[in-house]
């Protein structure tokens, strides 16, 4: 029977004598000389064509922020103007019972601050609650 090489000898086959393998790459980090005296260090983001080129982002401008007013008046009960604040403002109880005491002793106070939309759909809301209980509450909306 004729072996793999057709020439009829047995395995294993004898190859001829190779050179013994390369050695593995070195991975080690190369270290960059130190720069000259005077001279500052070089910018590895500068070099061309090893790093990776990026877009600096625009910053976009915060837009600007409005305080929702409400205003003292003599017929609001102070406990409509407490639920006011924790339901349309998400006050918690003490804070809202804070805030609804500066509006009574100082003729105003800031339920919150937003932006212009979010501002005038919650002074919009306080109104519509205020005017379907029959109170003058009065609020309004100002740059803050």
């Amino acid at each position: 029977m004729a072996g793999p090489r057709g020439d009829g000898g047995d395995w294993p086959l004898s190859l001829p004598s190779e050179s013994p393998p390369d050695p593995p790459p070195d991975l080690s980090p190369v270290l960059l000389p130190d720069p000259p005296p005077g001279r500052p260090p070089a910018d590895p983001s500068k070099e061309r064509g090893r790093s990776v080129a990026t877009k600096e982002r625009a910053k976009s401008a915060r837009p600007p922020r409005f305080k929702v007013l409400l205003y003292n008046d003599d017929y609001t009960p102070m406990e409509f103007v407490v639920q006011v604040l924790e339901h349309v403002f998400k006050k918690s109880p003490s804070a809202a019972t804070q805030i609804m005491l500066q509006i009574h002793r100082g003729g105003m106070g800031v339920a919150g601050v937003f932006v212009l939309e979010i501002a005038e759909t919650k002074s919009t809301s306080v109104q519509r609650m205020a005017e379907e209980r029959g109170y003058p509450l009065r609020t309004g909306v100002e740059k803050e």
